[in-house]
């Protein structure tokens, strides 16, 4: 594996492989890596001929300067590994290499896409994240980039900044990947004390509950259910729940309007603010009456 950490150093890169037609799957993150992305580089490695993954600590992101400041930082362990599950290229630039000074962003408004969920609760976390990844891809200039569905809505919204933009990049998106007692692989699990971990199953627990009884109650009503639930647990202070259409971010009164029921969730365990999501099983009959995608996934 190489370790790159300047533009420049990419750029010889590439002039090295210029003439091969060398195809770029691209994983981006923010390091403390987990299995979870290490499943993006494997799949990855299956479909391209050279896989560069980028970790790097987008400060435009965050809202909250502490959120910032406390986000973990494994590089020496991330880039170990990176080398053991067979990356090809590490980008681990700082800052500056990445902005060049300017780290001024846009408001990005995709109507209720991100206006709800993460959008609502933490305002302009998705300007810096468009412009993050927007900035990644000129840098990198892959074919395919690939990004984990537990964060849901930052697929979403990533996918539909390409088709906006009309961007040369063909969006990935990979299941999330669960532990063995189920709770969502996520960086921050590791400021989780073993005792919040346990707790943290709630979030879980109550996303498959509401699975298995989805079509026994309407959209609303199982909404307030799994909100219910963890509003009455003690360890959990729920942000959001909500119920809606995964294909286009709409909140139909009826199931028979769903192209991709689920529930999205975020709650603090522990002093942690997690996030998770399940998506429902959708039958024969739903989907034939199921409404035209906006947001194809």
């Amino acid at each position: 594996m190489r370790t790159i950490t300047t533009n420049t150093e990419l750029r010889d890169l590439y002039a090295d492989i210029q003439a091969t037609n060398t195809r770029i799957g691209f994983v981006p993150t923010m390091g403390a890596l987990h299995d979870g992305h290490l499943s993006l580089l494997t799949r990855a490695k299956a479909e391209n001929d050279l896989v560069v993954v980028s970790i790097f600590v987008n400060p435009t992101q965050f809202n909250d300067q502490k959120d910032l400041e406390k986000y973990p930082r494994t590089l020496t362990s991330d880039a170990s590994k990176l080398a053991a599950a067979g990356c090809d290229v590490l980008y681990a630039p700082d800052v500056d290499e990445v902005y060049g000074g300017m780290m001024e962003k846009q408001a990005v408004d995709y109507g209720a896409l991100t206006a709800i969920l993460e959008g609502a609760k933490r305002p302009g976390h998705y300007d810096g994240v468009v412009q993050v990844v927007r900035r990644l891809f000129e840098i990198v200039l892959p074919n395919n980039a690939y990004f984990g569905k537990k964060d849901f809505q930052q697929v979403a919204i990533i996918s539909e900044m390409v088709r906006r933009e009309a961007l040369p990049v063909n969006i990935v998106p990979c299941d999330l990947i669960r532990d063995e007692d189920g709770l969502a692989l996520s960086s921050r699990n590791m400021l989780l004390s073993q005792e919040s971990k346990r707790h943290a199953l709630a979030l879980v627990n109550t996303l498959r509950a509401m699975k298995d009884r989805y079509l026994e109650q309407s959209p609303e009503e199982l909404e307030a259910w799994g909100r219910k639930q963890l509003k009455e647990n003690p360890y959990v202070e729920l942000e959001y729940l909500e119920v809606l259409d995964g294909r286009n971010f709409e909140q139909p009164k009826e199931w028979e309007r769903f192209n991709s029921p689920m529930a999205l969730v975020a709650a603090f365990v522990g002093g942690v603010r997690l996030i998770d999501n399940m998506e429902f099983i959708v039958d024969d009959e739903v989907k034939k009456t199921a409404k035209t995608a906006i947001f194809a996934l």
